[in-house]
């Protein structure tokens, strides 16, 4: 349910940037389209991060350990198994092109970490045994080491920017 939760809040977060960007786009369709599924993906947030927070109370020390074991693992979104029969690195490019325009990004990664952190008060967590205090140690910094990553990458991928043929747009090749 850890998984899910984050899971869940970081695709109501690409579906709602999508639906904006189309809706800017004039592609109002898109845009009620992608709108309906990050609510829809808002409510089974709403309800796995309430799972946890059970968790949290009923057995702090366990779930603050897998809390901290998943997030050591990474989160890997169910799409990371796409392929078109072509594409080696499909994902790879596809994250690249939602990075760069905004619909998904590691700052949103880090945010949703932030944001589950906080909303299952893993700083505030007591009575945890060592490892539970080192997974909360982990946890509690890992927004921000999330983040000074994330700005170093961010110089590296604009130097290495190139476009891709994508072969779900007819091999119109997209800047990634």
């Amino acid at each position: 349910f850890i998984y899910t939760s984050f899971q869940e809040r970081a695709t109501f977060i690409s579906h709602g940037n999508t639906a904006r960007l189309a809706k800017e786009l004039g592609d109002s369709k898109l845009a009620q389209i992608c709108g309906t599924i990050a609510a829809d993906e808002k409510r089974h947030e709403t309800a796995y991060t309430k799972i946890v927070e059970k968790l949290f109370e009923i057995d702090p020390d366990t779930t603050i350990v897998g809390f901290a074991d998943m997030m050591k693992k990474k989160i890997s979104m169910p799409a990371h198994l796409m392929y078109d029969g072509r594409d080696d690195n499909l994902f790879d490019h596809f994250s690249s092109v939602a990075q760069r325009l905004g619909v998904y990004t590691a700052r949103d990664y880090a945010d949703i970490l932030e944001f589950l952190v906080r909303r299952w008060n893993v700083e505030k967590l007591s009575g945890l045994s060592g490892e539970g205090h080192r997974a909360q140690d982990y946890l509690c910094g890992l927004p921000a080491r999330i983040r000074k990553l994330e700005e170093r990458a961010q110089g590296r991928n604009k130097e290495a920017a190139r476009n891709i043929p994508f072969s779900w747009i007819f091999g119109r090749e997209i800047r990634a």
